[in-house]
């Protein structure tokens, strides 16, 4: 029988040996727009480092960047200046499609509204990334990931009849089941009652501590953010220091 740490290592080989490179750099990330007044920063400067495993909350008042910089982050939005590496690579120095290949090789994104296909059961959900990627145990991979999350009995179900905590459940399945180098979350129990949000904010930990994923998430929620190892607060658009 493996122990506890075979079978950790056994879900994600790179425990074994944890690389040098950091998983997430970003190195004076800065957004800007133009609008009817001139120029609007949305974002000034912001550095940032995760390592494997680490987790981290990006917390801050209502406007103050926090979703941008995770889409920027992601590579889901470009930043006026600066860079973003993930696994080592420079996102911005990637073309559109191969950068987003590269988000598929590394990275799951949960969003606070889900974003479920409602047209395709929680299983056929969580087995599209194993399906874009060629998996040929996309079914069973699908099926083991929704019994961790406690979702057995609705594999068949579609988001229509789910309540929120099961869909953001889905969510959460889907974003794991390709074992992601980084797992980055937008407010995930933003929409969710406080216990069926402890509930997930519970499972997100569990699954981050069992697979050893990198977690970054913005939360408005000091409680979860106090779970986090390190906390990076915005105001304005720029990083406020600990003092």
């Amino acid at each position: 029988m493996m122990t506890s740490a075979q079978v950790t290592a056994e879900l994600n080989p790179a425990l074994i040996t944890p690389s040098q490179t950091p998983v997430l750099q970003g190195v004076g990330v800065s957004k800007s727009v133009e609008d009817a007044t001139g120029t609007l920063s949305i974002l000034s400067n912001v550095d940032l480092t995760l390592s494997q495993g680490q987790t981290m909350a990006i917390v801050g008042a209502s406007g103050s960047g926090k979703s941008t910089l995770l889409s920027i982050l992601a590579g889901l939005d470009t930043p006026s200046s600066g860079q973003v590496l993930l696994a080592g690579q420079d996102l911005f120095a990637l073309d559109e499609d191969a950068r987003a290949a590269w988000r598929g090789q590394h990275l799951g994104f949960v969003f606070q509204n889900f974003q479920l296909l409602p047209h395709l059961t929680a299983l056929e959900n969580v087995m599209l990334p194993l399906e874009l990627a060629s998996r040929k145990d996309a079914r069973s991979a699908a099926a083991d990931m929704l019994d961790r999350v406690g979702l057995a009995s609705r594999l068949r179900h579609y988001p229509k009849v789910m309540s929120g905590g099961e869909q953001q459940r889905v969510a959460l399945a889907r974003a794991f089941v390709m074992r992601p180098t980084l797992l980055m979350a937008d407010e995930p129990t933003g929409s969710l009652d406080f216990a069926t949000g402890e509930s997930v904010m519970q499972l997100m930990f569990a699954l981050n501590a069992e697979v050893g994923t990198t977690l970054l998430l913005v939360t408005h929620d000091q409680g979860i953010a106090k779970r986090c190892q390190q906390t990076l607060t915005l105001a304005a658009g720029q990083v406020v220091l600990p003092g």
